[in-house]
């Protein structure tokens, strides 16, 4: 009836997406195309959602602060639809403290909600994952190494419900890879695309719900 009629995949929303994070969102010693965020991106156009390919601003090594400076320096849209935030391991690794670790992630709980448009249902915070459960630490002590993440994540996930956002917990799926060589990165430090794929998988229907 009427010609010009758009059909509905005109109509839809695009949805903007920003990754801030580590090594972990920038996927150290995997293909672009395996980066957890770009995953996700993937799955979610899989799930008929109009997503752009993802804005990541992430770095090996990168501990709260710098991630915090890294951001400023970055040129980004005012705002985006999805924010995602996962950093935390480097100032473990670094034996930096904890309540130092608990104000600055603050700080990027602050920015990642700036960039979501003050919309707490638009920005999602991963754990951290267990480094220690990877071959590169089998000297270390590993039970240390989990102690500590797991207090690391544990401010992590008081300080992102307090907000209202959504803490998604990947760190058991990470202590797989004690079992699992084919979690692992050649790097024998970093996961591996199949890892990432396991943590979307995990966390896809509640990404698909934060959407709608």
């Amino acid at each position: 009836k009427n010609p010009i009629a758009q059909s509905p995949l005109e109509t839809a929303k695009i949805i903007t997406y920003l990754a801030l994070g580590d090594s972990y969102t920038i996927g150290e010693s995997v293909a672009e195309d395996e980066r957890w965020p770009v995953q996700l991106a993937t799955q979610l156009r899989r799930n008929g959602h109009l997503v752009q390919h993802p804005k990541i601003v992430a770095k090996t090594g990168w501990t709260t602060d710098e991630l915090s400076v890294a951001i400023t320096e970055e040129t980004l849209s005012d705002s985006y639809d999805l924010v995602s935030l996962l950093i935390g391991v480097n100032n473990q690794y670094r034996g930096r403290d904890a309540e130092e670790f608990r104000l600055q992630y603050n700080d990027l709980l602050d920015t990642a909600l700036k960039y979501a448009g003050n919309n707490p249902e638009q920005v999602f915070v991963l754990s951290i994952p267990d480094w220690g459960a990877m071959p590169f630490a089998e000297n270390r002590d590993q039970k240390i190494i989990a102690k500590e993440i797991d207090l690391f994540n544990q401010i992590k996930k008081e300080e992102t419900l307090k907000r209202g956002i959504l803490f998604l917990d990947i760190t058991p799926i990470s202590r797989k890879a004690r079992q699992d060589e084919t979690l692992v990165a050649t790097d024998q430090l970093h996961p591996s695309g199949e890892m990432y794929s396991e943590w979307v998988k995990e966390v896809l229907p509640q990404i698909v719900d934060l959407i709608k």
